[in-house]
């Protein structure tokens, strides 16, 4: 059974930061693209980052370059998203899912993050 597993939400000031992780079990991790979706509160989904099957390429919302670093351990079957100087329109549920082809097939139940003073 594919699972997707978010953890390191939580409540951060502003100007903080925060990485989030995904353990991935019941597949080949490295037989996968994986990307970081996130959905603020009363807003649709909005993809966020991708990391290709060995970590060597990844990619960005326009709005998350340079503060946003997406990385993965393969080793550890894991996926990770570093958030640096949050800010509070970073507020959100954000989803660690799978790629398949054009579509994105297993989702993770979300890591809520919420910046605040």
């Amino acid at each position: 059974e594919v699972q997707l597993v978010e953890s390191g939400g939580g409540l951060v000031q502003p100007g903080g930061s925060l990485r989030l992780s995904c353990a991935a079990s019941g597949f080949t991790f490295d037989d996968y693209t994986m990307n970081w979706v996130r959905q603020a509160p009363g807003k649709g989904l909005e993809w966020v980052s991708a990391i290709s099957r060995s970590g060597g390429t990844t990619a960005y919302a326009e709005s998350m370059k340079g503060r946003f670093t997406v990385s993965r351990d393969n080793a550890k079957n894991t996926l990770y998203l570093q958030i640096n100087i949050l800010k509070t329109e970073d507020t959100a549920v954000y989803y660690c899912t799978r790629a398949n082809y054009y579509t994105m097939d297993y989702w993770g139940k979300g890591s809520l993050v919420t910046v605040s003073s």
